[in-house]
């Protein structure tokens, strides 16, 4: 079983930053892959990045690439999601999740039903 809590979420002014942190518990991370998604009000939930348990392999959704920057600590048991130039369409749930399902494939990181646990969310507001 694994705990996910998500933190660094706010309000924040288009161009501006915020930094996601994904904290779990329970099992570690090895053999994971972790991912964040986000849903906003009438929207299906949507993939935003994933890394590998190792931090060698990451993937991006195409509206944030080159803005989102993922990582991972696994001392700390920890992900990132680094959010640069934020946009208004961006406001959302940031959601973090886990995935036991390996290897790392794009087919698999990106779709929601292959994730096994699921944080409870941190909102992102982006004001233009």
């Amino acid at each position: 079983q694994v705990q996910l809590v998500e933190s660094g979420g706010g309000l924040v002014q288009a161009g501006g930053s915020l930094r996601l942190s994904c904290a779990a518990s329970g099992r570690t991370f090895s053999r994971y892959t972790m991912g964040w998604f986000r849903q906003a009000p009438g929207k299906e939930r949507e993939f935003v990045a994933a890394i590998s348990w190792r931090g060698d392999s990451t993937y991006y959704g195409d509206s944030v690439k080159g803005r989102f920057t993922i990582s991972i600590d696994i001392a700390k048991n920890t992900v990132y999601l680094q959010m640069n130039s934020l946009k208004p369409e961006d406001t959302a749930v940031y959601y973090c999740a886990a995935s036991s399902r390996t290897p790392f494939a794009i087919v698999v990181v990106t779709i929601t039903g292959k994730y096994d646990y699921w944080g409870q969310g941190t909102q992102v507001t982006v004001s233009s």
